[in-house]
């Protein structure tokens, strides 16, 4: 176990990590609760099934990547319901050869999550929300509210959707209300920055306490960190393939979307690394050099004229920095 609280984050500390985000991060104290065994929330764990039905687009940026097909995730979503996966072809969403790629990554299926499954899906959902919510306020911080909307808009219209039953279920007040307060100001033009200020802190904080009703022992936990670690990279491995293209990032939002995600998985690590350095320095380097590498690729929150790195270069930091984490997890 970790002798510090996992998710409580000083300004200082964030500062740090996070470079140019300069808002104040911090959660107050844990409230423990008995998940549910059971849930038929749509799941984004590491390595699970899409359901094309009800899939967010951050998961179905992951058959865009595979595929490379510009706007994929949009063209699912908006050719909803499926009766099966092979719909895709008949309402022609993919050719026979692309389905054909993906077909074994898809599902119309609810995947029913259990025990800590579901609560990885659960913090990793909102820690989607708050990469989105990082780089809206790097945005911000450069007076581009336009651009920051989408990254306020996919917390409120997307992710807080999926995540809504587990909210109630685990007895989290309503949120949503606050979300769509910040994302008002962002669209009429962030004019106010007093209260833009305010309402980012307040929504960052409805974040923070959602995850704080987790118990207090799984967020110490390295093993649910790493599973919630690697659930975010995942995620901006596939946003990052939608984002490049003839090697040109041709999608600044799903650029900015990685970006936000990895920001927030390093700090996550960052949070634990000092006690993994402790019991296992070796993995703990192969972690910090992979992740120092990784954060390369995003040298600013606007998009380089040229990749850093390709697609598949992500790829493979990715996969080290969770081959590194498996190490530790497995380690007897």
């Amino acid at each position: 176990m970790l002798n510090r609280r996992f998710w409580t984050f000083t300004t200082a500390v964030s500062l740090t990590l996070l470079g140019g985000c300069t808002q104040s991060d911090k959660t107050d104290t844990s409230v423990n609760i008995s998940p549910s065994p059971v849930s038929t929330a749509h799941n984004m764990s590491h390595g699970a099934k899409i359901n094309i039905n009800n899939a967010i687009l951050s998961e179905l940026d992951k058959l865009e990547a595979k595929l490379g097909i510009p706007a994929l995730s949009n063209q699912i979503q908006a050719s909803r319901p499926y009766g099966s996966i092979e719909e895709l072809v008949t309402k022609k969403v993919v050719a026979q050869d692309e389905f054909d790629r993906i077909k074994d990554m898809i599902t119309i299926e609810d995947v029913v999550l259990v025990g800590e499954a579901r609560d990885v899906d659960y913090i990793t959902k909102l820690g989607l929300m708050k990469g989105h919510l990082l780089v809206a306020d790097e945005l911000l911080q450069l007076k581009k509210p336009q651009e920051a909307e989408p990254h306020i808009g996919h917390p409120v219209e997307e992710i807080y959707a999926d995540v809504e039953d587990q909210l109630t279920e685990r007895k989290v007040p309503e949120f949503k209300t606050t979300l769509i307060a910040l994302q008002d100001q962002v669209k009429a033009g962030a004019k106010d920055a007093a209260k833009v200020t305010s309402e980012f802190k307040s929504s960052m904080q409805a974040v923070d306490n959602a995850i704080a009703v987790l118990p207090e022992s799984q967020r110490q936990s390295p093993e649910f960190i790493f599973k919630v670690i690697n659930g975010l990279l995942d995620t901006a491995n596939s946003e990052y393939g939608a984002a490049v293209s003839n090697n040109k990032i041709t999608a600044a939002i799903e650029y900015q979307d990685s970006r936000g995600f990895v920001i927030y998985a390093d700090r996550l690590y960052a949070m634990i690394a000092p006690t993994i350095k402790k019991s296992d320095a070796k993995s703990h380097g192969e972690i910090e050099k992979n992740l120092t590498e990784l954060k390369k690729v995003w040298p600013d929150v606007q998009p380089p004229a040229t990749p850093v790195k390709t697609p598949e270069e992500v790829t493979t930091l990715i996969k080290n920095i969770e081959k590194a984490t498996t190490a530790i997890t497995t380690k007897p």
